[in-house]
């Protein structure tokens, strides 16, 4: 009555993906760099990346989080920066928050930029619209359109040659 017959289980799960292929292809990569851990030299990811212990040299991912107690020298790139360690060298990312136990000496090149109260930061903030992937100057004038009188569209000059 409640017994499965030899062809039930083998035709339920044809062509599906096992649930290990599914948890390893839907799973976020996700690092960390232990608190008794140093690294020197370059990271590079493309996940989430934590630290909470000491690196010094350069960090790529797309999301950062510097733990509080971590130490971070060297420059960061990232999609999204989160700080409550401290951090000396240059910032690339497009969303940074300084939590307030960050101490970050350097300068911060971001989209948008949130520091809390007791954060401590000595340097310059600049914001630029994409500062991860900005295109050089010579890409830039490329893809940028061009009206018979030499003015680029789109920098609040008219369309209009000779009214």
């Amino acid at each position: 009555m409640f017994g499965k017959s030899k062809g039930d289980g083998a035709n339920y799960d044809r062509g599906l993906p096992s649930v290990q292929q599914m948890t390893r292809s839907a799973a976020p990569e996700v690092s960390s760099i232990s608190s008794g851990l140093s690294i020197v030299g370059k990271i590079v990811g493309h996940g989430s990346l934590t630290i909470f212990g000491h690196v010094e040299g350069e960090v790529r991912a797309s999301t950062v989080v510097i733990a509080e107690g971590a130490q971070m020298e060297g420059d960061v790139v990232a999609e999204e920066l989160t700080i409550g360690g401290h951090v000396k060298g240059a910032i690339h990312a497009n969303r940074v928050k300084l939590n307030n136990t960050a101490v970050v000496e350097g300068d911060i090149f971001h989209r948008t930029l949130a520091i809390d109260e007791n954060a401590r930061f000595e340097g310059m903030s600049r914001r630029q619209e994409n500062t991860i992937d900005t295109p050089s100057r010579d890409q830039a004038k490329r893809l940028q359109p061009w009206v018979a009188d030499g003015n680029p569209k789109g920098n609040g000059a008219s369309d209009i040659v000779n009214p």
